[in-house]
């Protein structure tokens, strides 16, 4: 279940459009308006909203929020205006790049996604970067890492098992990122919001705060299932994930995470 709020009569992307224009011009850009809006379209929206942009002003929104904004708040919005599989196929392709190299990413997202969801992405990858997801993997994974992925990702997952007994086999008998991937199939098979609500934590536990995991598992399951992540958060947790987002984050990056998890509750 979702914890997008978006206006109960629906906001023309010719208007949505204009209003973002209005709040780039001038001096500074007006981020108060641009969050107001974005963070309250749905992934066909935020398409419309771009293909008029574009049609209007003869730009491209994203290279324009990539210029009007910066740091957290812009790599939050820059994913959030992609839809689901597209934005996934944006966060593999950064994480497979050896600049950025992320496998614990890449793990997140191949061993989180369902068999068709796995599906739809490598088209997706394929037709935006010109590569193959599987060689991508190779090129960066090894080993036993390697071909879980690549497994994931060339055939259908069987979704069927017995996950308390392959999970405790799985603790026991591996290691490290094969590891981490097992058990996130696992979990996910069995309670994907639990997962996730896990992943949270982790991020913003210690020192210092992870922000590429906290915008990454934000903005990726704000449209699916954050309202029940927000359950599982706070059972295990005694506290509200907007609490802890809160106390975590401050700015315009605050506002928009939180506007994307709705209200505190």
């Amino acid at each position: 279940m979702a914890t997008l709020t978006v206006p109960p009569v629906p906001v023309s992307p010719r208007d949505d459009a204009i209003q973002l224009h209005k709040a780039f011009k001038g001096l500074g850009c007006d981020t108060e308006t641009v969050i107001g809006i974005l963070a309250h379209r749905d992934a066909t929206q935020r398409a419309y909203i771009r293909q008029e942009y574009e049609a209007m002003y003869s730009e491209d929104i994203l290279k324009r929020l990539s210029s009007e904004l910066s740091g957290k708040l812009e790599t939050a919005v820059l994913l959030w205006m992609h839809d689901p599989a597209g934005r996934d196929a944006v966060i593999l392709k950064q994480a497979l790049t050896r600049e950025f190299l992320n496998l614990e990413a890449v793990t997140e997202i191949i061993c989180s996604r369902t068999s068709a969801q796995l599906q739809t992405l490598v088209q997706i990858y394929h037709s935006t970067f010109g590569s193959h997801l599987e060689h991508d993997i190779k090129h960066q994974a090894s080993g036993d890492h390697e071909k879980i992925l690549v497994a994931c990702v060339s055939k259908p997952r069987y979704e069927g098992m017995e996950v308390d007994r392959e999970m405790a086999a799985v603790k026991k008998e591996t290691s490290g990122l094969f590891k981490t991937a097992l058990l996130t199939i696992l979990q996910c098979a069995e309670n994907p919001a639990k997962y996730f609500a896990k992943v949270l934590h982790k991020s913003m536990a210690g020192l210092g705060t992870n922000d590429t995991t906290l915008i990454r598992v934000i903005v990726t399951r704000t449209e699916i299932d954050m309202q029940y992540i927000k359950a599982e958060y706070h059972k295990k947790y005694k506290k509200t994930l907007n609490d802890a987002v809160h106390s975590e984050t401050s700015g315009h990056y605050r506002t928009f995470l939180l506007s994307l998890l709705g209200p505190n509750h």
